[in-house]
């Protein structure tokens, strides 16, 4: 017969009122959750049906009418209802470190729009697609096959080629009495990587003696720059669907027609190397495109077809040419309008590299002032005003506001990286500040988000080696090879950007002089 246990009844009663206890103060912090909602990010109040698409479209410029807006709500993060969709602009790099490290994977999607859906051939590709199983298929290939550091050294020397190539074009530019064009030199340097790379040729025609580019490396080059405009342009029909089929600001005719611009010169270029290897007629790789072609699944088929190839390198050729050729015309603009900051330069790669031969890429981790250069273009001149959007795959909670699933969440390049609760005189082109710790190296990326260069997280830019050669290099073959200077009516350059684009109003037209050998410059 058990006897009676008083301590053991009171020991259970305690327990029963301390359940009792929990369960009250889980079942009251759970009614006042659902009574303090997060709300959304603050933002002008919105029409019906079109929300502030009135606004926007009235505005010369979208992307400066979101930051006055978020100025005049003195907010670094807000909510813009664009018909349906909530766009959500932030300029603030600790919120965007929240979206892009504790919510990376809610937000890995991307938006379905006109220009997108047709420059990637109904979402082929990698960047332009949305999250999901071809989005997972093209990034693997890009990073192991096509971006590996295998495959960034293996195409090495087709880089150095054009690196020469840039010195001898400029060379003939200044021997010849006439004035640098900096956007030219700069865009084509980057058209000639990626042609090399992928092409494995420097021109579609017969190109220049001069070493410039023809009329079709000149109108391919533009017809990249046009998708990149256009690519997540803020159109109503991207918002308001049944708009599409008026294409009020066009954007649609001026992609389709950029399109067919590429595709007159890449298609023919496909489709025959297919047929070689096809035929056995080729059977080794010499660049990216013998790459793609190459690709083998699980049972020996063809990995990629001709149409995921096609939109592939089109998006690839687009994330190749600007950033490179924007940040290197505005650190030349600066570096004239601050001339200690050329001295500098110059000193650095004179100490590094000396004066009897070419700057090459294995100089790359010792141009520490060069590399803070790029940086601070990254910063101040970012080539397009917001990152490409993120797409919410679920209701968030992100700095305690709401983020509906749909959202198209923009991080702002500019906002971000003059935050001046970030960066003490966040106008001013300061290369220093990034320079603090001389004994780390110095990298393009950002990881804490305090500018957005090749950005973070699951959709974060596989190019980081790739980029990162072709800017220091190109500056650095620049400053290097020639001296440069502004002609003689002119004292300082207006760094004012374009309406719509992020380069400045007029492309930089400097003298050049070379400064090495005459035998350097020979191709």
């Amino acid at each position: 017969m058990m006897s009676y246990n008083p301590t053991f009844d009171l020991l259970s009663l305690l327990l029963l009122f301390a359940f009792m206890i929990i369960k009250s103060i889980r079942y009251h912090h759970s009614m006042n959750m659902k009574l303090r909602k997060p709300k959304l990010p603050p933002g002008p109040k919105p029409w019906p049906i079109v929300g502030n698409l009135p606004e926007m479209l009235a505005s010369k410029s979208p992307s400066e009418w979101i930051h006055k807006t978020m100025e005049e709500l003195n907010t670094e993060i807000a909510c813009i209802r664009l018909g349906n969709v909530h766009v959500i602009p932030v300029t603030c790099p600790t919120i965007a470190r929240e979206f892009l490290r504790k919510h990376d994977a809610d937000f890995a999607s991307r938006p379905l729009t006109v220009a997108s859906d047709i420059i990637s051939n109904g979402y082929l590709t990698s960047a332009l697609v949305p999250f999901g199983e071809q989005w997972r298929k093209m990034k693997k290939i890009i990073a192991n096959d096509l971006l590996s550091p295998f495959r960034h050294q293996w195409l090495q020397d087709k880089r150095n080629e054009e690196a020469d190539n840039l010195m001898f074009y400029v060379y003939n530019k200044c021997n010849n009495g006439e004035l640098v064009n900096v956007r030219i030199a700069t865009q084509h340097y980057c058209g000639n990587v990626f042609r090399k790379m992928f092409f494995n040729t420097r021109y579609f025609g017969n190109g220049m003696n001069n070493g410039g580019p023809g009329l079709e490396e000149i109108e391919h080059v533009d017809a990249a720059f046009a998708l990149l405009k256009h690519v997540y342009a803020f159109s109503a029909s991207d918002y308001i669907p049944w708009l599409g089929l008026l294409d009020l600001e066009g954007h649609k005719g001026k992609v389709n027609n950029a399109m067919k611009i590429m595709n007159k010169y890449h298609d023919c270029l496909i489709e025959e190397r297919i047929k070689q290897w096809n035929d056995g007629s080729k059977n080794v790789e010499e660049d990216l495109l013998d790459v793609m072609i190459s690709l083998k699944d699980v049972n020996n088929n063809p990995l990629l077809t001709t149409k995921e190839i096609k939109a592939q390198i089109i998006e690839l050729m687009m994330a190749m040419i600007d950033n490179p050729s924007n940040a290197v015309e505005l650190i030349l603009a600066e570096m004239l309008n601050q001339p200690d900051l050329l001295e500098k330069a110059i000193e650095e790669l004179d100490n590094i590299v000396g004066k009897d031969r070419l700057v090459q890429e294995f100089d790359i981790p010792k141009l520490k002032f060069l590399k803070a250069c790029a940086r601070e273009a990254f910063r101040l001149h970012p080539v397009t005003p917001f990152s490409v959007p993120h797409v919410s795959m679920n209701d968030t909670i992100v700095g305690n506001f709401l983020i509906p699933k749909g959202s198209h969440v923009l991080f702002g390049r500019t906002g971000v990286g003059i935050n001046p609760k970030v960066w003490t005189e966040p106008y001013k082109f300061q290369p220093e500040r990034h320079l603090k710790n001389d004994k780390s190296d110095i990298s393009l990326t950002e990881p804490n988000l305090k500018f957005i260069s090749f950005s973070a997280g699951r959709r974060g830019c596989p190019g980081v080696i790739l980029g990162t050669t072709m800017t220091i290099l190109l500056l650095a073959r620049m400053l290097h090879g020639f001296t440069w200077s502004a002609y003689p009516n002119i004292s300082k350059f207006n760094l004012a950007e374009a309406k719509g684009v992020m380069f400045l109003d007029e492309p930089l037209m400097i003298v050049a002089k070379p400064r090495l050998n005459i035998n350097l410059y020979t191709c």
